[in-house]
């Protein structure tokens, strides 16, 4: 008997291959919360979900990316603001400070200006003292013009017996002594005037020093 009629056996099809037995695929999904079957529906709900929860996601972390941005931006607009004020601060306080010390030294310089320009009246006042001339409404009216001028921080110097220092006195006469032990104001000749900050005159005196 040929193969062409024998008859198939059981489980075997018609050409006697293993008969093929029907397929079914169940696309139903779990639901991972509950355990039960969804339905098609409910899968493609439940895919929409996901689709707008990946999309918001999304929409959220590139809008805190453009946050941080523009944090970083305003955080740097901030510090350098602080910079420009900062600079600014310094250079008004360093412009007061320069203007006040310039306004100083103004009046400094107009102050000494009068008091070199009053020396020879205030010599002849101390000469006229020395000498007990000076009496009367004249020692009233010499007495004010010294004690203005003290106000302004002048001051008259210069005595008899102080080391001498060139820095302060003018040697107009010079001698040697055995007295001393170092350079000396033996006489002041016209007393010196000064202010805080600079000699306006030297005192002009006779020095001696010691014996060799």
């Amino acid at each position: 008997m040929t193969d062409e009629n024998r008859t198939p056996g059981p489980g075997q099809g018609p050409g006697g291959d293993p008969e093929e037995q029907p397929r079914f695929t169940d696309k139903r999904r779990i639901d991972p919360e509950t355990g039960a079957v969804r339905t098609p529906a409910e899968d493609a709900l439940a895919e929409a979900e996901a689709t707008l929860d990946a999309a918001e996601e999304s929409v959220v972390l590139e809008g805190l990316v453009e946050a941080q941005k523009l944090a970083a931006e305003r955080l740097d607009e901030l510090q350098r603001a602080n910079a420009a004020h900062y600079n600014l601060e310094q250079q008004y306080s360093a412009y007061v400070k320069r203007s006040k010390a310039e306004v100083l030294a103004a009046q400094d310089r107009g102050v000494a200006n009068v008091v070199e320009a009053l020396i020879p009246v205030l010599d002849d006042i101390e000469l006229a003292r020395q000498h007990g001339d000076l009496t009367g409404p004249f020692a009233s009216i010499a007495e004010k013009l010294e004690a203005t001028l003290g106000r302004f921080g002048v001051e008259r110097y210069g005595a008899a017996g102080e080391p001498f220092d060139p820095a302060v006195h003018e040697a107009l006469m010079h001698a040697h002594s055995a007295d001393v032990t170092e350079p000396t104001v033996q006489m002041v000749l016209q007393p010196g005037y000064r202010t805080a900050d600079r000699v306006l005159r030297a005192a002009r005196v006779s020095v001696v020093d010691p014996e060799s």
